[in-house]
């Protein structure tokens, strides 16, 4: 995922308003979303901050988790029983794809599903991102450049985060469907292809199909919810097409006492798995961090080695999750 503002996301854009059939977010996605942050799933759920510093720990003794990797593949297995273990059915779109228009041979995608509550008056969808970059691009020593990274933020965190979230689901309300995506093929894209990033997403919006399955009410993204200190600020095209969903997570977290950390400003506009949802009439948004006061962008541990447990706060991890939760059970 990288931040992006180029012909490609203006024409993602376009096909967002006429997929969304030309409405706007608010009158897409969740009514009054100050009132109903104010609400909350019961004082005794709450995110456990060990267990999602586990999670990620665990991601991370996996090493790498790269498509086509034996790590890869034990974090598929790894989701999966998680996921088993929690009640939820469980889905697996396995398939080969390659983006339309892009430099990017066909390659095997699989994207995993865990459903909760299937057929309960609402719907959300909730996604992050489980393969890790294949390459250290960021660092500043260029040697290290072919070098693999930990993922412990970028990746690994966003998948704790659901996972948690689906080990409380026996305990919250069951008048909301939870569609959890663990997304494929997201971070090995080329600076110069606009298309070869997020390709477990762009497999998942082409096969989507409105006439067979239901249509979530939005969506939420996490992506890189786990460094410490981490603020998050309102991404450009959640806010564009999604505001709604936006100030339902963002006062929630206000009202939670995070507003320092949840910044009530817009960011920037990200290339990142959102899109391709929103491309099929999804108002979704991303919860990212994206304007770290040291970079003005992402975490300085971005595609670098020091993506690693060192950088995780189980703080950031807890407080990421409780505010989803509360968000999602108004």
């Amino acid at each position: 995922m990288k931040p992006l503002f180029s012909i490609f996301l203006l024409t993602i854009g376009a096909l967002i308003a006429s997929a969304c059939g030309n409405k706007s977010a608010e009158t897409t996605a969740a009514d009054a979303p100050a009132e109903a942050a104010s609400a909350s799933p019961g004082a005794d759920v709450a995110a456990d901050a060990d267990t999602l510093f586990m999670y990620v720990a665990d991601q991370v003794a996996m090493g790498p988790r790269i498509p086509g990797t034996p790590g890869h593949d034990r974090c598929v297995d790894y989701i999966t029983a998680r996921l088993k273990r929690a009640g939820a059915v469980v889905t697996v779109q396995d398939t080969l794809f390659a983006p339309a228009h892009s430099s990017v041979s066909p390659q095997r995608v699989r994207n995993i599903t865990g459903s909760f509550n299937v057929g309960a008056p609402r719907h959300v969808l909730l996604l992050a991102h489980y393969d890790t970059r294949p390459w250290a691009d960021e660092e500043a020593d260029a040697s290290l450049h072919n070098t693999p990274i930990d993922g412990a933020n970028d990746g690994g965190s966003g998948v704790a985060v659901l996972l948690e979230i689906a080990r409380l689901m026996n305990s919250l309300p069951r008048d909301l469907e939870v569609e959890l995506l663990f997304v494929d093929a997201e971070d090995a894209g080329n600076h110069n292809d606009d298309l070869s990033w997020c390709v477990g997403s762009q497999a998942w919006a082409d096969a989507f199909d409105p006439a067979s399955r239901r249509m979530p009410d939005y969506a939420i993204l996490l992506d890189m919810v786990g460094a410490r200190n981490a603020c998050f600020h309102r991404e450009y095209f959640s806010e564009r097409y999604a505001r709604s969903v936006n100030d339902l997570v963002w006062e929630t977290a206000r009202r939670a006492g995070y507003a320092n950390r949840f910044v009530d400003k817009v960011g920037g506009a990200l290339n990142d798995d959102h899109i391709h949802i929103m491309s099929v009439g999804i108002p979704a948004i991303d919860i990212v961090e994206s304007q770290n006061p040291e970079t003005g962008s992402f975490n300085p541990s971005w595609h670098t080695l020091s993506d690693n447990l060192d950088n995780i706060d189980p703080a950031t991890l807890k407080m990421t999750a409780d505010v989803v939760i509360n968000s999602i059970f108004h």
